[in-house]
């Protein structure tokens, strides 16, 4: 979403009338199902400069449902991450890191085409400035989440304002100025809260003094997180609020993300992600957001200065999105599920394309690499069941498409999932990456 600095005091009579008008339409929709909670109508605020404008900071009322689906999801994620072999769930994380780069940089314009991401993690760069560009930005946001999620202790210390600048910091720390540099030609500063006042849409978020402040009050709330109950609701809060807040710059959604992502983390032992189903669902994602930036819509809305109902609203359409999200995954590495799908793609991919080593005898071995475990390359070779020269030749293909994985000649080999096996392997998991390259 489009940031503009602003100046203060004259820009103020502006977003303050923006704020009115939007509240009004927000009420009016209300005041249609529920009149009785617009008894008493908020003041608009010119300026944010006092935490206790942004309450409340967490959901308070109806809270069942919102934990119902928070177990479900924790349940489901243990399952999952108790599935497939482990080396089939590390190359399935290096999937949902290419995803979130692409969907979270898509978010804000900045995406690639998958493949052009799978070549910059060669190091092949297009010789397109702008192409080339992106793809920088691409393996900058793989990298910082890779580094990120080795940093997750709790998701309290994720939810946290330093582990916000960190990300942030991790992020465009691997971009040079000039791929820091914005539209109108600012220059972002990796880890550094913004020095002037901004507005973002209709919104006008804090001023730029009292940044640290809202921070801070976040870090108190946020940090008492304990349990399982208030996990999800206390993430997607924190979601909104950092996002509201508009620490940086540029690049608060991105570091937001990855924030949430990380935060998710211990749940989700990174095989799934909301990103994906945030940037599928963009214009809702940004509608749901607006939202929640509502002001409380009468004395049954809460007693903080923003709308608790907006804010639940919020919490429950982030937490169905976790939901979906572990259970597309779930059925993904359903194991007989996979190794259908791998003896579908070795088939298909030995008539289709002619080539000779994708044939029925490699189907048992990989089936048992990607739902067992990594074996040895000898041990491989004989279940082939092929004549030493022959398997030899199956698995140097496979290496070479990166079907299998090793560290080296002798080293055991490991399941990989190359992009352009997704389409058969995954089916509608990442569908962009099955698409021409048109950059």
């Amino acid at each position: 979403m489009e940031t503009k600095p602003v100046k203060q005091p004259e820009s103020t009579p502006a977003i303050f009338v923006d704020n009115r008008l939007f509240c009004m339409t927000v009420s009016e929709k209300i005041q249609e199902t529920e009149p009785e909670i617009m008894s008493e109508k908020p003041k608009p605020i010119a300026a944010y400069d006092q935490p206790h404008q942004f309450e409340p900071l967490l959901p308070a009322l109806n809270l069942d449902g919102l934990i119902e689906a928070t177990r479900r999801v924790f349940e489901k994620s243990a399952l999952l991450r108790a599935s497939a072999s482990p080396e089939a769930r590390d190359a399935l994380r290096a999937i949902v890191r290419s995803m979130n780069s692409y969907y979270s940089n898509s978010i804000e314009g900045q995406g690639t085409h998958p493949a052009n991401i799978e070549r910059a993690l060669r190091h092949d760069f297009s010789e397109k400035p702008d192409v080339a560009m992106r793809q920088r930005v691409a393996v900058a946001h793989i990298e910082a989440e890779q580094e990120l999620e080795h940093l997750v202790t709790t998701e309290a210390a994720a939810l946290s304002s330093d582990f916000l600048l960190r990300a942030h910091a991790s992020l465009y720390g691997r971009l040079s100025e000039e791929d820091r540099r914005t539209e109108d030609g600012r220059i972002v500063v990796p880890g550094e809260l913004r020095k002037h006042d901004v507005s973002v849409g209709r919104h006008q978020p804090p001023t730029w003094q009292s940044v640290p402040l809202f921070l801070k009050r976040m870090d108190e709330r946020y940090g008492q997180l304990k349990g399982v109950d208030a996990v999800l609701y206390t993430i997607a809060s924190a979601h909104h609020r950092m996002a509201w807040t508009h620490p940086f710059e540029d690049g608060n959604g991105r570091a937001v993300r990855l924030q949430s992502h990380c935060a998710l983390f211990p749940l989700s032992g990174g095989l799934w992600s909301p990103n994906r189903a945030l940037a599928r669902q963009r214009q809702r994602y940004y509608e749901m957001l607006d939202n929640a930036d509502s002001a409380r819509q009468g004395d049954l809305d809460g007693r903080g200065n923003l709308s608790q109902k907006m804010l639940w609203e919020w919490c429950r359409y982030f937490i169905e999105l976790c939901e979906d999200q572990v259970t597309f995954m779930a059925t993904m590495l359903d194991l007989p599920k996979l190794k259908d799908r791998i003896r579908a793609y070795v088939l298909v991919k030995g008539t289709t394309d002619g080539i000779s080593e994708y044939r029925e005898e490699a189907v048992f071995p990989l089936q048992t690499v990607a739902t067992t475990g990594s074996v040895a390359r000898g041990d491989f070779i004989r279940m082939t069941g092929l004549e030493e020269r022959t398997a030899r030749k199956v698995v140097s293909r496979f290496l070479a498409d990166g079907l299998l994985k090793s560290d080296g000649h002798r080293s055991e080999l490991s399941i990989g999932f190359p992009m352009s096996s997704l389409n058969i392997l995954f089916p509608n998991l990442y569908p962009e990456a099955a698409t021409a390259a048109l950059e």
